[in-house]
């Protein structure tokens, strides 16, 4: 039976690694994946997803207006055409339908579906796709990694810019290594600590 996966975790955590890998133990056995990838994401281009350790992939992009449901429903035409699992990175930025149409897929097409994303922004909100992805997930999972400061194990970013751990901003800000640090909840405060 089919279930809906969320498998979260801090930056630098290998979740888009993580997605590359499953989809090739598919496809290695002959059996079509779809993987969905964020639209405002474009570091590895428009169509792809990318690792750290330097692996690509090509993915369908996401905007407001995609419908999950259909573009996979299109993706089983002509009949015999199946797909054997659904494969989302960067599952925070979806929206609540995006979400729901996640669940579709699972429900009514008998197809498993592995959203990867982060649970929480720089400021330790929930996004609206990771909020709805707790709330509708069949399966939860962390996916850990470690803190960059310490030996701990990281739940958080800071966003820095011009080496300054920033407090406030915007919510989504694409950004890689040199924009955000995983951390643990101990180095989170000590960032933020005034100092002497």
């Amino acid at each position: 039976m089919a279930q809906l996966y969320y498998k979260y975790g801090t930056m630098n955590s290998g979740k888009s690694f993580e997605i590359i890998k499953v989809a090739h133990n598919y496809e290695e056995q002959g059996k079509a994946v779809i993987i969905f990838s964020p639209a405002i994401d474009t570091r590895d281009g428009t169509d792809q997803i990318g690792s750290r350790v330097g692996m690509t992939r090509k993915a369908v992009p996401v905007d407001e207006g995609t419908d999950l449901f259909d573009c996979v429903k299109r993706q089983q035409d002509p009949p015999g055409q199946r797909i054997y699992c659904v494969l989302i990175d960067e599952a925070q930025f979806l929206t609540k339908r995006h979400v729901l149409e996640l669940t579709r897929i699972v429900d009514e097409l008998n197809i498993p579906v592995m959203a990867f994303g982060l649970k929480n922004d720089f400021q330790n909100n929930l996004f609206e796709g990771s909020y709805n992805l707790l709330v509708y997930a069949d399966k939860i999972e962390e996916v850990k990694t470690i803190c960059w400061y310490c030996d701990r194990k990281a739940t958080m970013v800071v966003r820095y810019k011009d080496g300054f751990p920033m407090s406030e901003g915007d919510q989504i800000q694409i950004g890689g290594n040199e924009d955000y640090k995983p951390v643990c909840r101990r180095c989170y405060q000590a960032a933020f600590k005034e100092k002497p």
